[in-house]
């Protein structure tokens, strides 16, 4: 790569280093012993002191680089000293050897939104399902998802003595993404990932129209899109508005990197304006390959029921 790099690929090397940072705090937080638990909204909507201290890390990590990015982030925390441990300056220079796609090659600072999840699959992480959780930056430009970082805290946590704890993934539309290997579900075989923890009669009722040969019910938006590069599922299928754009907007970019496809369960693309709402009311549905077979599928009541 010639001369210095541009913006998105500063900010995506310095994104990676900062979710590694998270993985370390949510490492150690959970040895720690005390989670630090609270109920947002209710038993199934829970904040962690992970959750806390990842995002005061993410956000404050990006502001000191990057002063004029919009940040969301999912928790909603007062203003505050963040300490000085909780900052990562540095950035990746794996990242740092790859070309920016020419389209997005002179975007200014001042134009990105970020999307932050510090920890999705939180009741996941209190229960123990450790390989649920993800950390999501997402980055969108005119409202659109195109870069994002994906880190598995616990990736291999089962693997036995010698395996490396943890892995980050990243993707930028039109590069590629990296720090994964895209598997495909056997040929002819419908496997859906969904929610595991926020199930109603629709999102069952959508599930049912699948036709599915298997449904994996696990935690995590990130979780279930990782599931769809890898070929462990066919289709992410969730026909509820229990998700958040900061839950979507990082899988979102990694999976339309290697040419799979996320909307609302209409079809329609997702919005990451700064002023767009949170609420994905209109579900979501996902794949890496066949996406209009799965599209095709969604019965017309539950669109209706679904108000984008």
């Amino acid at each position: 790569m010639s001369g210095s790099p541009n913006f998105l690929m500063r900010l995506m090397a310095s994104t990676f280093s900062i979710a590694e940072k998270a993985q370390t705090i949510i490492h150690q937080v959970m040895s720690g012993g005390d989670l630090g638990v609270v109920e947002k909204t209710g038993a199934n909507d829970l904040q962690t002191k992970a959750d806390r201290l990842v995002q005061l890390s993410i956000c404050s990590s990006l502001t000191c680089k990057f002063p004029k990015l919009t940040i969301i982030g999912e928790e909603d925390l007062p203003s505050q000293e963040v300490d000085e441990d909780l900052i990562e300056s540095g950035q990746s220079d794996e990242v740092l050897k790859y070309t920016c796609p020419t389209q997005y090659s002179h975007i200014k600072e001042d134009e990105i939104v970020v999307w932050v999840d510090p920890l999705d699959g939180t009741k996941e992480y209190t229960e123990g399902l450790l390989d649920h959780v993800t950390v999501l930056i997402g980055i969108a430009y005119e409202g659109k998802a195109i870069a994002g970082v994906i880190n598995q805290p616990y990736y291999n946590y089962q693997a036995g003595a010698g395996a490396v704890l943890g892995r980050t993934i990243w993707g930028v539309l039109n590069l590629g993404a990296f720090g994964i290997q895209l598997g495909e579900v056997p040929e002819g075989k419908h496997i859906i990932t969904t929610t595991r923890s926020h199930s109603n009669k629709i999102a069952n009722d959508c599930i049912s129209a699948m036709n599915a040969d298997e449904v994996i019910r696990v935690g995590g938006a990130g979780n279930k899109v990782i599931q769809l590069i890898e070929g462990k599922a066919s289709a992410y299928v969730f026909a509820s508005p229990g998700c958040k754009k900061w839950d979507t907007c990082a899988p979102e970019a990694i999976l339309h990197a290697v040419s799979g496809k996320l909307t609302d369960i209409h079809g329609k693309p997702f919005q990451y304006h700064k002023d767009v709402k949170h609420m994905n009311s209109a579900g979501v549905l996902a794949t890496l390959r066949n996406f209009d077979y799965y599209a095709s599928r969604v019965p017309d009541s539950i669109k209706m029921a679904l108000v984008p």
